[in-house]
């Protein structure tokens, strides 16, 4: 199962996925568009860990997630 973040701040949003590095034993993070997680989300191979910048609360969404949930924090496109 996939894993995205969709980090909220003062100014937007984004996507973000972490990519595990194996020779140097790091972790990367990139940015995502929004209809690869869509894609996916909807396909139900997917978790979405809403993440805001200011107040530093997460939340975890997933296709058995809420409907009003996952309309309020991701958007009409991801009910799919």
């Amino acid at each position: 199962m996939n894993r995205y973040t969709k980090v909220i701040t003062i100014m937007g949003s984004y996507f973000t996925k972490d990519f595990e590095k194996k020779r140097k034993n790091m972790v990367k993070t990139r940015e995502i568009k929004e209809e690869t997680v869509r894609k996916f989300f909807v396909q139900g191979d997917c978790e979405v860990i809403v993440h805001f910048e200011e107040t530093g609360k997460e939340i975890v969404l997933d296709s058995f997630s809420s409907p009003e949930d996952i309309k309020k924090y991701l958007g009409p496109k991801f009910l799919g």
